[in-house]
C-alpha cells in the first residue's frame, strides 16, 4: 500500500524480525503517551489543500494523479515542498530517507530535476518497500531501496530502530519520516547515529515535529549536538525540525 492508497490513522505495521520485541513498558508507555498525542494524530490526518498539492506537482512536473492520498502518517504537502525547496537551493549528491512513501516519490524527482543525486531509502516494511519502487517505475523515476526490519538497539533510546545496510558514508540529506511512533514515541531519536555522516553544510529533516515524542527527541538533539543548527518550523500541520550542519 503506497500513498496511491486511502490509509487510516495509524501506521503500517512494525516488520520487526522474530527475534527483536519491545518490552512491556514500552508498550505500556506508548499506549499511555497516546492518550497525550491523540489531537495531534487527529491533525495529522490533514495532508494539505488540492491547491498546496496541485502547485506541488506543477513545480516537479508530475502528474495530477500521481500523489492522490496525503494525509494520516504519510507526508503533508507542507513538508514536500521543504523538501523540494532544499534540493533546489543544495542539489545534494546523496540522500538517506528513514520511511518510504510519498517522500520518496519527490525525492527522486526533485533530484532528478536538480542535479542528479541519489536516494536510499530505508522503510520496516518489506512488501511496502517493493511497492513503493514499482510506483516510482511508473513515474519513469528510480531510487535504491532497503528493507530495514525493526531489529536494533540503542541504550540511548527507547524502542526498536532501522536494522540498517549499506548505508553512504557521506550524507548531505537525511530525511526522517520513520519509524512510527508506535513502536514508541521516542524512537526517532536513534535516527542521530547517522549525524556523523553529515557532510558540512548538511541537512536534517525530521518530520511530525510537533508531536510531544518528537518535542523530546528535538530537546535531546539540541543539546547533545550543539554543532548542528536545528529549528522548528510550523507552517504544516505535523510540524518540522531543520537541522544544519555548519559549511
Amino acid at each position: 500500500m503506497t500513498s496511491k492508497n486511502l490509509t487510516g490513522l495509524l501506521a503500517k505495521d512494525f516488520g520487526q524480525t522474530p527475534s527483536a520485541s519491545r518490552t512491556t513498558g514500552e508498550k505500556l508507555f506508548t499506549l499511555a503517551f497516546a492518550a497525550v498525542q491523540w489531537p495531534w494524530l487527529l491533525k495529522s490526518l490533514y495532508g494539505g489543500t488540492k491547491a498546496h498539492k496541485a502547485q506541488l506537482l506543477a513545480r516537479i512536473g508530475l502528474d495530477d494523479d500521481a500523489l492522490p492520498h496525503l494525509g494520516s502518517w504519510k507526508a503533508d504537502t507542507f513538508l514536500l515542498h521543504r523538501i523540494v525547496d532544499e534540493i533546489e537551493a543544495r542539489r545534494p549528491r546523496v540522500v538517506v530517507e528513514l520511511g518510504s512513501g510519498a517522500t520518496s516519490l519527490v525525492i527522486a524527482r526533485a533530484l532528478a530535476l536538480h542535479g542528479g543525486g541519489q536516494l536510499h531509502s530505508y522503510d520496516q516494511h518489506e512488501p511496502f518497500v517493493g511497492e513503493v519502487r514499482e510506483w516510482l517505475s511508473e513515474n519513469g523515476l528510480a531510487a535504491r531501496f532497503h528493507h530495514a526490519p525493526l531489529a536494533s538497539r540503542d541504550p540511548a533510546w527507547p524502542g526498536l530502530w532501522y536494522d540498517l545496510a549499506e548505508v553512504p558514508a557521506r550524507i548531505d540529506m537525511l530525511v526522517i519520516d520513520g519509524p512510527p511512533w508506535v513502536v514508541h514515541p521516542y524512537v526517532r531519536g536513534m535516527a542521530e547515529r547517522l549525524f556523523d555522516r553529515l557532510v558540512p553544510g548538511g541537512i536534517v529533516l525530521l518530520d511530525d515535529a510537533a508531536r510531544p515524542g518528537e518535542r523530546v527527541v528535538a530537546r535531546r538533539w539540541r543539546k547533545d549536538w550543539p554543532g548542528i543548527d536545528f529549528r522548528y518550523e510550523g507552517g504544516g500541520t505535523k510540524g518540522l525540525l531543520v537541522g544544519r550542519k555548519p559549511v
